[in-house]
This record gives C-alpha cells, sequence and structure tokens, in this order.
C-alpha cells in the first residue's frame, strides 16, 4: 500500500512539471518573435516535449478530464500571472476576477468532484 501511496504522490509531481514546462514552453512562444529566435524557439519545443511526456505519465493515474482541467487551467493562469509580472502586460479588474474563477473551478474540481479518480 505505502508503494501505490508514493507512486499515487508522484503522479501530482508529474503534473506539476507537466504545468512548469508548458508555460515555459508558453512564455518563450512570446520571446521567439514568431520563431525568429533561435534560442527562444528551440526552448519553447523542448518546453511543449517535456510537457505532453509528462503530461501522458500523469494520465497513467488521473482522469483525462480532471488531468486536462488541471494542466490548462493552472497553464492559463500562471502564463497570465507572468505575461503581467515580466513582460509588461496590463492587468485589470475583470481579467484578474476572470483568473480567480479559473483557480476556484481547479479547487472546486479537485476538492469535490469525483472527476479526479483519485
Amino acid at each position: 500500500m505505502l508503494i501505490i501511496s508514493k507512486v499515487h504522490h508522484m503522479s501530482y509531481v508529474y503534473l506539476f512539471l507537466a504545468i512548469i514546462f508548458e508555460v515555459a514552453g508558453t512564455v518563450t512562444l512570446k520571446l521567439s518573435d514568431g520563431f525568429t529566435k533561435p534560442l527562444y524557439a528551440t526552448v519553447t519545443i523542448l518546453g511543449w516535449g517535456v510537457a505532453l511526456y509528462l503530461l501522458s505519465i500523469s494520465l497513467k493515474y488521473f482522469n483525462i478530464g480532471f488531468t486536462y482541467a488541471i494542466w490548462a487551467s493552472l497553464g492559463i493562469v500562471l502564463v497570465a500571472l507572468i505575461g503581467v509580472v515580466f513582460l509588461g502586460e496590463k492587468a485589470d479588474w475583470q481579467g484578474l476576477l476572470g483568473l480567480a474563477l479559473i483557480l476556484s473551478g481547479v479547487v472546486v474540481l479537485y476538492k469535490f468532484s469525483k472527476m479526479s479518480g483519485h
């Protein structure tokens, strides 16, 4: 039972790392300036490739709906916040409210829904 428990906890690590790599790939996509900057373009491709690989591992342990909802929603929020904090993009209360609603949906899905399969 302990081994299953550790594997289960590792599945969250795979999902979290998939989100981080996807966010890195998306941010460097912006920085690649239409794939005209080879370093950023390379990081984009590698980031997304690693993200999809890690996402595929997490799908061994979680339902696809739960996994994709968490991956996509947290990616959206993190990319939007990075855009505001580091890339000079503007935020307004409506946008921040929308991001808060996305995070609220993640909490409801994780805490109260049986969709996760966890």
